[in-house]
């Protein structure tokens, strides 16, 4: 009679997995799209809760919407967790975290006041799309800036390095040459003046008054423009090598072209035959 439950209980895990993980069924698909909609929805009252005067009116509305999609929510990130073949791979899995931060928020609510507008990053969960409509080219796209950024990273690190000792330099000359009495209280306030000038954002809350600090921040907005565009092409040259379908190293004997396709037979120059 044990082994029985714990086979219906197997069983029953099993149904739920293929319902809750599976976009082949009926009853799968039927599910993935109806989490979809209370996902959007969800965010939707989190969003429209945030604003005032929609709150003072519907607030009731919200606030009862709201725990209906924790609850909601919460059975279905239980029913995962029961369901799943390996409960501590999905509990630490990224859509595992982001499934127990979107219904965590609503409890804490009740002890913290104001972080229930953490809810809103159940819109991560929209990333389910990508698996439930098969967008599996778009997932190919994703890998490969995924790929730039990880193979891209130690050169930006290195820029951004540089850029802070930059900035460090620029804002301690400013806060030199201009000092407090024309707005330059410390070198941490100068630095954050060099730092809007030098990326080109431009508050205006803060200026030079002297001519010297006025040559100073033209060298500053100079620089910015210079550089600015330094991290997109080592970015987009990274991008470029990891969309670049792999060659064989295979010299063609007829015409000497180095490298071919996976796989190829003949020259994609000249047709003749490769000897692999």
């Amino acid at each position: 009679m044990k082994k029985l439950s714990s086979n219906t209980l197997n069983h029953l895990r099993d149904r739920i997995h293929i319902i809750i993980e599976g976009t082949d069924t009926p009853l799968g698909k039927l599910f993935d799209i109806v989490l979809l909609i209370a996902i959007a929805t969800s965010v939707a009252v989190v969003m429209l809760d945030s604003v005032l005067y929609l709150r003072l009116q519907f607030g009731t509305v919200f606030f009862y919407a709201e725990w209906f999609f924790t609850i909601l929510f919460t059975i279905e990130y239980l029913l995962r967790l029961f369901s799943a073949p390996n409960r501590v791979r999905y509990v630490f899995s990224f859509f595992g975290i982001v499934d127990l931060l979107s219904v965590l928020p609503s409890y804490l609510s009740l002890i913290f006041g104001g972080v229930q507008y953490l809810i809103v990053v159940r819109i991560l969960r929209i990333l389910r799309v990508f698996r439930v409509l098969k967008l599996k080219s778009y997932m190919q796209q994703a890998g490969f800036l995924a790929a730039a950024l990880r193979t891209s990273q130690q050169k930006i690190t290195v820029f951004f390095l540089s850029l802070v000792l930059l900035v460090m330099i620029f804002g301690s000359v400013i806060y030199v040459v201009e000092g407090p009495e024309n707005g330059f209280t410390s070198i941490p306030v100068s630095i954050y003046w060099a730092t809007v000038t030098l990326t080109t954002v431009g508050y205006g809350d803060m200026s030079p008054k002297t001519p010297l600090g006025q040559f100073i921040a033209t060298m500053v907005m100079m620089t910015g423009y210079s550089i600015i565009a330094v991290p997109t092409g080592i970015f987009t040259s990274e991008l470029a090598k990891s969309m670049r379908p792999q060659l064989h190293p295979v010299t063609c004997p007829n015409c000497g072209k180095f490298g071919h396709a996976a796989g190829a037979q003949f020259c994609d120059r000249c047709g003749h035959e490769l000897h692999i």
